[in-house]
């Protein structure tokens, strides 16, 4: 999704996007899409926040049920009296969907051969995708299942060469950066996230309690600023964590989305300065126009999909569902073991 196209083109796409995942969203975006009334509203907002999932997540919070018709959340944005607005302008979209962890424990495997991990996620949320290697993998192959791990189950269906041993690599330190971290600890925080998932998806929403109940286990360390400032930093702390021996990575799903182009362009040099000095590892999962460079680095999306463009130090290496239930591995067919 980019949220900073056209407001009537986001919800025209969002509608496309979620059809497969959820009819009512889809049935909602679509009737916005074509609504001049709503449409003249959301245009009134910020534009980061006319964005569909935030919208809806805040109609929802407030009542609007869902699954339901476009009727009822049509009613509650006409009528608002500034509540819902109020929780568009003071809350964000930060699901961190951890079934990604599916698709991006490959490359972190990939990457580690071996050796230990320092992770570092850009738009970490609440962190709870900082814990590839408390999980079991079920990867579903062509050539046959492939599992690894200990913990709560993470499914996914894979295309192409993928490795037929895959052991998940061990995380000696973790870290996220977020504008605004999130606390597992902070019941209200974990019922938004709740609220974000889809409404047909009960599979997500029990996937984020287990999330949850792992990182609370041992809670991550999160900092609270701008990604393009305090990385650098944070990279070169998890360095000196880590020692020679180990590796660092750095990695984000469905955030640099948020950037606008200017900030989208430094963010890519700055992780490609990174890796060229070898002061880290880069795994991006990102929407195929977020980091062109990496999507035209590799084949094109499979046609039909609505794919993520998961890259490694900048090079593409799978195209991955948006919430890590099936991926096309492209990388070379090397076991990670």
């Amino acid at each position: 999704m980019e949220p900073y196209a056209p407001v009537a083109e986001q919800y025209a796409d969002f509608a496309r996007w979620s059809r497969d995942e959820s009819p009512c969203f889809s049935q909602w975006a679509a009737g916005v899409a074509e609504d001049p009334d709503v449409l003249a509203l959301l245009s009134q907002l910020p534009q980061v926040k006319q964005q569909p999932n935030l919208v809806f997540a805040a109609a929802r919070w407030h009542g609007v049920p869902a699954p339901g018709p476009y009727s009822g959340l049509r009613d509650a944005l006409i009528g608002d009296d500034g509540t819902i607005r109020a929780t568009v302008l003071s809350r964000s979209t930060q699901t961190n969907e951890v079934g990604r962890l599916a698709t991006l424990t490959p490359a972190f495997a990939a990457i580690a051969g071996g050796a230990p991990l320092a992770l570092i996620e850009v738009g970490a949320s609440a962190g709870l995708c900082l814990y590839p290697d408390r999980y079991t993998y079920a990867w579903s192959t062509e050539a046959g299942p492939v599992t690894s791990g200990q913990g709560p189950r993470l499914e996914c269906e894979v295309a192409g060469g993928f490795p037929q041993r895959m052991s998940v690599p061990r995380v000696e330190w973790r870290a996220g950066i977020d504008l605004n971290p999130l606390s597992v600890t902070d019941d209200d925080a974990m019922a938004w996230l709740a609220n974000l998932v889809w409404p047909e998806q009960d599979d997500r929403r029990e996937r984020l309690r287990v999330a949850v109940e792992v990182a609370r286990a041992d809670p991550p360390a999160l900092v609270a600023g701008d990604l393009l400032t305090e990385l650098p930093a944070l990279v070169e702390r998890a360095a000196g964590q880590i020692g020679p021996a180990g590796r660092v990575v750095v990695f984000h799903s469905a955030v640099i989305a948020y950037l606008e182009t200017d900030d989208r362009v430094r963010f890519h040099e700055m992780m490609t300065d990174l890796v060229e000095r070898r002061r880290c590892h880069w795994v991006s999962n990102e929407g195929p126009r977020v980091l062109p460079q990496v999507s035209a680095s590799g084949p094109s999306e499979p046609d039909g999909q609505a794919s993520f463009a998961m890259g490694v130090d900048g090079q593409l290496v799978a195209w991955t569902h948006g919430h890590g239930r099936s991926m096309t591995w492209l990388a070379p067919s090397v076991d990670a073991a």
